[in-house]
């Protein structure tokens, strides 16, 4: 029988005062990884606390799957009574994470008082501290201008920058909690959601991109920039995705269609090497010309069946619900 492991994070404490999703995402990755973690709400609870989507019975279903596996207080922090017994509690713990002003008790300068080797990350909109959240974000990433079409831009969404910045959060917090067994002291950490979003802009080679060729990217819809990608209707009126990213796919794609000759003659035409990415990217349109009917006349299914017999990467594009 093999042996139980405790979780990696056990024996670590951390409290939360937080709203929305990054930081109460961070703080659930670790509680998830056996940190016990403490939310501390308000009285009548957080301004997340209704928040869509609601089960019929009026809870927040987005509150609850962002708060698994911590454990609740509610305190009144307006009050010195409120603020001393989460200063109690955040001295017990030794780590905090929090979205809100780090002013008054809750400076770091204060806490640190009451928990010399205090670990606190502070979570901002801005790297200014001027209050920003996802969507306001995401506007000035560039990524809206290429997710949109040649209309209108769309701001996807998925709020990345919240995911990406939740798990900054947690790699923060554990980076610090292993200093801090190292050195024995603490650390003021703060993150803004303006960085985690350009420095992911920048790691993707957006910015170097720019800075190099003098070109931004303009909307591909659901092109796949620099490889050849797209998504095809089928014949009972669904979306599947194909993504070729290497010279294998590529020929998988002529195998699962039967069109591998009529493939074969875009490239002399175009004059573009078709067993590159780059060559591919450049004769999208012609390739979607050509396999879009072969689309246009099976199912989904069958579409899929082939595909993956042939080793092609897809996926059909679904709702929540399927």
């Amino acid at each position: 029988m093999s042996e139980t492991r405790p979780a990696p994070l056990t024996g670590l404490k951390v409290v939360e005062i937080s709203a929305f999703v990054a930081a109460p995402l961070g703080a659930m990755t670790l509680a998830q990884l056996g940190a016990d973690v403490i939310r501390i709400d308000p009285i009548g609870g957080n301004i997340d606390a209704n928040r869509w989507p609601i089960s019929d019975d009026g809870t927040s279903i987005y509150w609850a799957s962002l708060n698994k596996g911590k454990r609740s207080v509610t305190l009144d922090l307006k009050f010195e009574e409120g603020q001393k017994i989460a200063t109690d509690l955040i001295a017990e713990a030794g780590t905090l994470v929090t979205n809100l002003p780090a002013r008054g008790w809750l400076s770091y300068e204060n806490l640190v008082q009451h928990r010399e080797d205090l670990v606190m990350l502070r979570l901002n909109g801005s790297h200014d501290g001027k209050p920003a959240v996802d969507y306001t974000i995401n506007a000035a990433s560039g990524f809206p201008i290429i997710t949109g079409d040649d209309e209108r831009p769309v701001n996807n969404a998925l709020p990345a920058w919240d995911v990406a910045a939740g798990l900054y959060i947690s790699n923060g917090i554990i980076a610090a909690e292993l200093d801090r067994r190292s050195s024995g002291k603490g650390q003021e950490i703060t993150l803004a959601l303006s960085d985690v979003m350009l420095a992911t802009v920048g790691n993707l080679g957006y910015i170097a991109e720019v800075q190099s060729t003098g070109k931004t990217r303009g909307p591909l819809g659901n092109g796949l920039y620099g490889a050849y990608g797209q998504s095809f209707k089928t014949s009972d009126e669904r979306e599947i995705m194909v993504a070729v990213i290497s010279n294998k796919h590529w020929r998988g794609l002529g195998k699962a269609t039967g069109l591998s000759e009529k493939l074969e003659m875009i490239g002399p035409m175009l004059d573009v090497d078709l067993n590159t990415e780059g060559g591919r990217f450049e004769a999208r349109e012609a390739i979607d010309a050509v396999v879009r009917p072969w689309f246009a006349a099976h199912t989904a299914a069958e579409a899929a069946e082939a595909l993956s017999g042939a080793g092609v990467l897809q996926g059909d594009l679904r709702g929540t619900r399927e």
